[in-house]
């Protein structure tokens, strides 16, 4: 089945999930929003290869009603000059990264038990990844639709979350360079890549009782979405982001899960799909292995 032919049907179940998704934010069950600051010095970005410095502001609001939860995540991300926001400027890239999940609980919904060995329910997902960067080679205008189950794993204290998605993701790159030596693609119509699916986990355990630490991150493991924008074959990508966070809420004199400082470890293979260039060598900045610095208020 071709993009054209599933989007209706995907762009159908958007709009009854943001339907719902209203509703439920009118009357929730229970909410959590934040705010939050994140840092780190080695930060990679394909065909850069360059230890990148990023100042990274996020917000952030997740909430559940009767039927199913909503979860909301923006990121502004400021580069250092490595990153530089076009050619032969010292001032570095900026991006905007939205991510928009509505998660309804099949269970509740029709009235049956959808438990079964280590699965607690079952939820169907879908959502969208939106984003917009201005860059030295790319400036990404990505926009990318996901849909498929989501499976509530049984653990003892905390969550975890398995997704099975399908992703339809396009991009529109335009690159600025003025330079007729470089083998740049210019202006890129939206190009569609082929629909590709995602193993996705997220989680937050509790470290032990009443000790403060909590062990909160996604991982994503995306197979190829066949060929980019240039033609290159892209290849499979595992995006990791882990964290250690301990609640100092008591030193600021706030109530419990107020205030969260802790590290944060992101492990990022052949990053947005790219890996071999069209002359088969690796392409560099595609690999990150980046520590950080994270900070959060709730409230």
């Amino acid at each position: 089945m071709t993009l054209s032919l599933l989007r209706a049907p995907l762009m159908a179940a958007a709009a009854t999930a943001l339907s719902l998704a209203a509703t439920g934010a009118q009357a929730a069950n229970w909410s959590d929003t934040s705010i939050g600051y994140r840092f780190g010095t080695s930060f990679q970005e394909p065909f850069n290869g360059k230890d990148i410095k990023k100042n990274i502001f996020n917000f952030n609001h997740v909430s559940g009603y009767n039927y199913g939860s909503n979860f909301f995540n923006v990121d502004f991300l400021m580069s250092d000059s490595t990153d530089a926001a076009g050619f032969g400027s010292t001032n570095g890239a900026q991006e905007a990264y939205v991510v928009y999940r509505h998660t309804l609980d099949m269970a509740k919904i029709t009235g049956m038990n959808l438990s079964f060995g280590p699965i607690k329910t079952i939820n169907a997902t879908v959502g969208f990844d939106w984003n917009t960067k201005t860059d030295v080679g790319y400036n990404s205008k990505k926009r990318m639709l996901v849909a498929g189950p989501t499976f509530a794993i049984n653990i003892p204290a905390g969550f975890l979350n398995v997704g099975l998605y399908q992703l339809w993701e396009s991009n529109a790159p335009f690159n600025t360079n003025t330079d007729p030596n470089c083998a740049c693609f210019g202006s890129t119509p939206r190009y569609h890549y082929d629909a590709h699916p995602m193993l996705n986990l997220v989680w937050g355990i509790p470290l032990g009782k009443e000790t403060g630490f909590s062990f909160e991150g996604f991982a994503n493991f995306i197979t190829s979405k066949g060929k980019q924008e240039a033609g290159r074959d892209t290849a499979a990508e595992t995006n990791i982001d882990m964290q250690i966070m301990y609640d100092a809420s008591s030193f600021i004199g706030a109530k419990p899960k107020t205030f969260k400082v802790g590290i944060e470890y992101q492990y990022w293979k052949n990053k947005f799909g790219n890996k071999l260039d069209s002359n088969g060598a690796a392409i560099p900045g595609t690999f990150a292995k980046t520590p950080m610095l994270r900070v959060q208020y709730h409230f």
